[in-house]
């Protein structure tokens, strides 16, 4: 599963909503598209197209989607670092990557991480 964003164009002036296309990591207007792929990386559903301000893990239960994880408990789902809660919710099932360490932390966790990214 990925969250993939694409710019567009402004929307007109004026128009409800407006705001809600400005994404929060490109500073740009975007919509979201959520994507799901098999272990080969053959696209299988391309979701709903969202605003760009959605974050992907709302998208994803605004679909329906994470219901689809309780009702379906053999499906398993690897998936990027906006699923964390996600991965959290059904951690059998969805794997995502590790969160990141604070500043504050050890340089041997620091690497730790990166090798666990790199793998």
């Amino acid at each position: 599963m990925d969250g993939a964003e694409t710019q567009v164009r402004r929307p007109q002036a004026g128009r409800p909503g407006r705001r809600a296309f400005v994404s929060g990591k490109r500073r740009q207007n975007t919509i979201r598209t959520t994507t799901f792929s098999d272990g080969q990386g053959r696209m299988l559903l391309s979701g709903a197209v969202r605003p760009g301000r959605m974050h992907d893990q709302t998208a994803l239960r605004t679909e329906g989607i994470a219901e689809q994880s309780r009702t379906r408990p053999t499906v398993k789902a690897r998936v990027d670092s906006g699923y964390q809660g996600l991965a959290k919710e059904f951690p059998g099932q969805v794997s995502a990557p590790p969160r990141k360490p604070a500043d504050e932390a050890c340089d041997g966790d620091k690497y730790a991480w990166q090798e666990a990214r790199r793998r």
